[in-house]
């Protein structure tokens, strides 16, 4: 190998390494430090306080309206309910208000129910150690099981779970899957003494009650609104249908999905989930402008894992799997 081949492969690696770098912490501020109500306005980040403002008029508007309008109002929920789950995203990751402690206050209010900030801020946050990525025992979020614990199944269970493994099905069974699962893994993590667990839960409580009040207020049933949360869930397993992929190399899991419409915004653009992944920090509606800067680099470094659309994954993949539900690459201990 000759001497400038051998620079530019140091170079990729150099760039390897400092995109695959998380930053749990959100930048510093790119204003002056200044004192006052003006200096903290300055640094908020004024597009994510916008959909901000959008999500809550939509949750708002949907509890508000009279009976008889329920054909607009209940999509509308689950538009409101979906995209509040993607505000939450971001707030786990510093935006919009650079503060902990004022995303934390906000983000304890979590109207879809079924899963407290703090629980998703813990487990996302661990799931960003990108060397763990698709691992069945150390990503929090991995679809994947350890092929051990997939022999012992019985085959009503790999039925299922193979039918979870397409599109469709992990639209219509995800949510209730995923939510079994999350739940029990933190009734055994509550009965082994992890206090830190229960009190995140306990947390969680008050938004609950704050907001099955807001139900009753409204001319919406309960049963509506609890249909509209699992709704919301099910939306979001579009996105993390197939976000990420078993890959011996960790930059080769996470997917590009080059969609710019209503998905993409619903999702706050996690659609880009390499470029998300490489910079973690780095505010939702600058990640398209960054992969098309660099989508040459972002491509090689992701080995080509991208779809065009949303339109396409569900061509391919709305009544066919994507993956086998056993990790295919997993070389880790069997438990």
């Amino acid at each position: 190998m000759d001497g400038s081949a051998r620079a530019g492969q140091d170079r990729a690696k150099d760039f390897d390494k400092k995109t695959m770098t998380t930053h749990i912490l959100p930048p510093a501020s790119p204003f002056p430090t200044s004192f006052g109500l003006i200096g903290i306005l300055r640094r908020w980040d004024w597009p994510t306080v916008a959909v901000m403002v959008l999500c809550a008029g939509g949750f708002a508007l949907a509890l508000t309206l009279p009976a008889g309008w329920g054909l607009f109002s209940w999509p509308l929920l689950v538009l409101a309910l979906t995209l509040h789950s993607s505000l939450s995203h971001e707030m786990l990751h510093g935006h919009p208000f650079n503060s902990h402690r004022a995303s934390t206050v906000i983000g304890l209010f979590q109207p879809g129910l079924f899963v407290p900030y703090l629980r998703f801020r813990a487990l996302h946050l661990a799931h960003h150690r990108d060397a763990d990525l698709t691992d069945p025992y150390d990503d929090p979020e991995s679809n994947y099981l350890d092929p051990a614990v997939w022999d012992r199944m019985g085959p009503v269970a790999r039925a299922v779970l193979g039918v979870n493994n397409t599109l469709l099905g992990r639209m219509a069974l995800g949510p209730l899957i995923g939510m079994g699962t999350f739940l029990w893994g933190d009734l055994r993590r509550m009965a082994r003494g992890e206090r830190e667990v229960a009190l995140h839960w306990v947390a969680h409580l008050p938004g609950v009650v704050v907001t099955l009040w807001l139900v009753g207020l409204s001319a919406m049933p309960l049963w509506a609104y609890l249909a509209a949360c699992y709704a919301a869930l099910s939306v979001l397993r579009i996105r993390t249908f197939l976000e990420h992929q078993a890959h011996e190399k960790a930059r080769g899991r996470s997917v590009i999905i080059e969609d710019r419409g209503l998905l993409a915004f619903l999702f706050l653009n996690n659609n880009y989930h390499a470029v998300h992944h490489m910079h973690p920090s780095v505010a939702w509606y600058r990640l398209p402008a960054i992969y098309r800067a660099r989508k040459a680099r972002f491509l090689w470094m992701n080995r080509g894992y991208v779809f065009r659309s949303y339109g396409e994954v569900f061509g391919r993949y709305l009544l066919r799997r994507k993956d086998p539900v056993a990790h295919p690459l997993w070389q880790g201990p069997r438990k």
